[in-house]
C-alpha cells in the first residue's frame, strides 16, 4: 500500500468525522425536538382520554387575577402524583409562545418528552410549591426564553383538576445544587427551573410564580391551605438510564459501513450510474446517521 493511498485514506476518514461533528450540532439543537414532538403528541392524547374517562370537561382559564385584598383563590385537593412518565396537564405562557403537556417526572428521559413535574414537589393548583423543569436549548427548548419573564407575567397550568393561573413574582439565578428553590412554601407557587446561561449547566435559571386564579374542575370550599410536604404516596423515580456505549458503538460501525459501501460502490461504477448511488447512498447514510445520534445523544453530559 502507497503512501498516497494511506493519505487519501486518512484524508476521507478525517473528512467523514468532520462532517459527523457538524451534523451532530443541529441535531443536538433541532434533530432532538423530533422525539420531543412525538412524544408531546402521546402525552395530549393520553391526557385526552383520562380526562374524558373521569368524565372531566376541560375548564376555562381564570380570566383575571384575584384582587388585592379579596379571598385567596381556591387550591385543588393533595392528590397522587400520576404516575412516572404519565402527562401532568398543559403548561401555557403568552410571553414566551410556550404551550406544551407537562410529564410526571425530571429525570433524563422525561425532560426529553417535554417539561417535567417535581415529584416531590405539589402538583400544580395544589396548596404548596409546584415546581417544573425543562430543558433551555434542546428537545423543543421549551424553557429557551424563560429569561424574558417579569414580574406579573401570566402562566396557565391546567391539570385533571382544573386552570390555575399564576403570576411571575421573579427571577432568579442560582447554582445547580441549590435545591431550596423547590423547598414547601406557605402559599400556592410554581418554580420553573431550566440551565443558565443558554448551552450551559453551569447554572440554574429559577422563575418563581404566585398562584392568583383558579377554576376548579370540581369546585369546593375555598382554601388558603399551606402545604409544609408532600405526602410521599407515589413511586420514586427510576434511576438515571446506563450508558450503553455497545449500541452507539454499533451505530458508528454501520455509519462508517455505509459510507465505505458507497464510495467503493460509486467509484466502481461508470459516470452515468454513479449520481445514482451517490443519491441513494447519501440518503440512507443520512438515516443511518440520525440513529447514531440518538443513541450518542445520551452517552454525553446533561443535555442543556
Amino acid at each position: 500500500m502507497s503512501f498516497t493511498t494511506i493519505r487519501m485514506g486518512v484524508g476521507r476518514v478525517v473528512l467523514v468525522a468532520g462532517i459527523l461533528v457538524l451534523l451532530f450540532i443541529p441535531y443536538l439543537l433541532w434533530g432532538t425536538g423530533l422525539k420531543t414532538a412525538h412524544s408531546q403528541s402521546l402525552l395530549r392524547a393520553q391526557f385526552s382520554v383520562e380526562q374524558h374517562k373521569a368524565g372531566i370537561t376541560p375548564v376555562r382559564a381564570p380570566v383575571a387575577p384575584v384582587k388585592k385584598g379579596a379571598t385567596p383563590p381556591q387550591v385543588a385537593p393533595t392528590v397522587a402524583d400520576p404516575a412516572i412518565g404519565s402527562p401532568v396537564g398543559t403548561i401555557d405562557i403568552p410571553k414566551i409562545g410556550l404551550n406544551m403537556m407537562v410529564v410526571e417526572g425530571t429525570d433524563e428521559i422525561r425532560l426529553q418528552e417535554g417539561p417535567g413535574h417535581y415529584p416531590a414537589t405539589p402538583l400544580p393548583g395544589e396548596a404548596g410549591n409546584a415546581a417544573i423543569a425543562g430543558h433551555r436549548t434542546t428537545y423543543l427548548h421549551p424553557f429557551y426564553d424563560l429569561d424574558q419573564l417579569v414580574p406579573g407575567d401570566p402562566i396557565l397550568v391546567t391539570t385533571a383538576q382544573g386552570a390555575f393561573l399564576y403570576s411571575v413574582l421573579r427571577s432568579e439565578v442560582v447554582l445547580p445544587t441549590d435545591v431550596a428553590v423547590v423547598d414547601p412554601t406557605p402559599t400556592p407557587q410554581l418554580t420553573l427551573t431550566t440551565c443558565n446561561p443558554r448551552y450551559s449547566a453551569s447554572q440554574r435559571l429559577v422563575v418563581h410564580a404566585a398562584l392568583t386564579a383558579s377554576a376548579l374542575a370540581h369546585p369546593t370550599t375555598p382554601v388558603a391551605a399551606v402545604a409544609t410536604s408532600k405526602p410521599s404516596h407515589h413511586a420514586p423515580p427510576p434511576p438515571p438510564p446506563s450508558k450503553n456505549w455497545a449500541v452507539a458503538i454499533l451505530w458508528g460501525v454501520v455509519v462508517a459501513g455505509v459510507i465505505t459501501a458507497v464510495w467503493i460502490g460509486a467509484g466502481m461504477t461508470r459516470s452515468w450510474t454513479r449520481a445514482g448511488i451517490l443519491t441513494g447512498g447519501l440518503a440512507i447514510w443520512l438515516c443511518v446517521v440520525f440513529l447514531f445520534f440518538q443513541s450518542l445523544a445520551p452517552l454525553l453530559p446533561a443535555s442543556y
